[in-house]
């Protein structure tokens, strides 16, 4: 990063994006026992998480639609200003002890991750093609960032919340809503010049630097988009590993407790799993900057059939904390190398639409990987779920494989930049 707007950029994105995460994990960490004490039944428990994850798919497009309009920064400042609002309503919900309006909240939560999420992209926007997986990794790295932070607030929040008289459980949402407020102050203070001109005018000199020929219009319709086998390359990428990823995610906890762990080694296996997730990604920009985004994306998913191969038969701690830290690991390089290579094929008139297209379909790879996960673990048992993820993976790496055989094809971009 070698100019200050690009550092200043990043940075702000990078700390925009680790207090949404902080929030989304603080929102989350009590919201199965919120709803089921406010719906009065158990089985409400899983709906807050459904929620958000419907409300993330459908919006995906036109958050991208949004980002395109007015920008990268207004749009992403009326997102973080949206989640805020959206957590202190839920918040408000729950001392009225209103089940409904705490979905409703949570669902317009939902629609703000649906932008946030796109901010790896932004990250992207602002560098030439040989840089933007390192910029994507940093966005990503700030997951690492969540996962410590949120769950430390709940505690504090849930203290200062009884104090003031809204009930303990209003705690989370409303220290949520206050690291948005910042969130969106950030982006709009700092997140200057607008990435979205930047592109535009890397977008320009590549074109000029190659001897392309650009077209003022809109830019090509989603359908030329992912009729080309980069595009729809990456896309599968991100879906297979995230697919792959929830599939075992989720329903480890379960195997585990079958199996006689308590919940403290539960909790040290999961942390393990968001290390592998997340830690590395600044290593992982890197790497795919250097050896492109194809091999990467081979080698994620041979990390994710290793993970699927070991699972099943890991009853020791360290080896399923091993399984559980590579299972993250192909996730990482299956879901970066798949947005740099996305974000490398189209140009800024094309991104927010396109990369909203990629945010949707991933949303809903994570809600079928969910609600496979427990279908075929209490009909078959763990590994039957392995091998459905190693058959996933597998796909994935012939396809990277597939294409990698010589043959005419389009390319909007020139060679080197997947």
């Amino acid at each position: 990063m070698d100019n200050p707007y690009q550092k200043r950029i990043v940075g702000s994105l990078f700390s925009a994006q680790s207090l949404f995460s902080a929030a989304l994990i603080a929102a989350l960490t009590l919201s199965s026992i919120v709803a089921a004490d406010l719906s009065g039944s158990e089985s409400a428990a899983g709906l807050p998480a459904t929620v958000i994850l419907i409300a993330r798919a459908a919006l995906a497009y036109p958050a991208g639609l949004m980002l395109d309009k007015i920008g990268r920064r207004l749009g992403l400042t009326v997102s973080y200003a949206l989640g805020a609002a959206a957590l202190f309503f839920s918040a408000w919900a729950i001392f009225q002890g209103s089940f409904s309006g705490f979905l409703i909240g949570l669902a317009f939560f939902g629609g703000s991750r649906a932008a946030s999420e796109q901010s790896r992209y932004i990250a992207a926007e602002i560098f030439p093609p040989n840089k933007k997986a390192k910029a994507i990794g940093t966005i990503v790295f700030a997951g690492t960032i969540g996962a410590v932070v949120g769950p430390l607030l709940v505690q504090p929040s849930t203290t200062m919340s009884e104090n003031i008289g809204l009930g303990a459980a209003a705690g989370p949402y409303i220290a949520g809503g206050i690291l948005l407020v910042f969130a969106a102050v950030v982006v709009f203070v700092l997140v200057r010049p607008d990435p979205l001109k930047i592109g535009r005018q890397l977008d320009a000199q590549l074109a000029e630097e190659s001897e392309i020929e650009t077209e003022n219009g809109p830019g090509r319709s989603l359908k030329e988009i992912f009729r080309q086998p980069m595009p729809l390359l990456a896309a599968g990428s991100m879906v297979i590993g995230q697919i792959v990823m929830v599939l075992l995610m989720v329903i480890t906890p379960v195997h585990m407790d079958r199996n006689d762990h308590g919940t403290q080694t539960i909790s040290l296996i999961i942390m393990a799993h968001t290390i592998g997730m997340f830690a590395l990604s600044g290593v992982t920009g890197w790497l795919i900057d250097k050896i492109g985004r194809r091999i990467v994306i081979a080698s994620g998913a041979i990390i994710l059939i290793a993970a699927c191969l070991l699972v099943p038969y890991s009853d020791g701690v360290l080896l399923l904390a091993l399984a559980l830290f590579l299972l993250g690991l192909g996730w990482n390089f299956c879901f970066i190398a798949g947005s740099s290579l996305l974000t490398n094929q189209l140009v800024s008139k094309e991104r927010g639409r396109a990369q909203g297209v990629g945010e949707m379909a991933v949303a809903l790879g994570a809600g079928i990987g969910s609600f496979s996960s427990g279908i075929i673990f209490a009909a078959s048992g763990i590994l039957a779920l392995s091998l459905f993820g190693i058959g996933l993976s597998f796909v994935l790496l012939l396809w990277v494989v597939w294409l990698r055989i010589p043959r005419k094809q389009a390319q909007l971009l020139p060679a080197g930049q997947d």
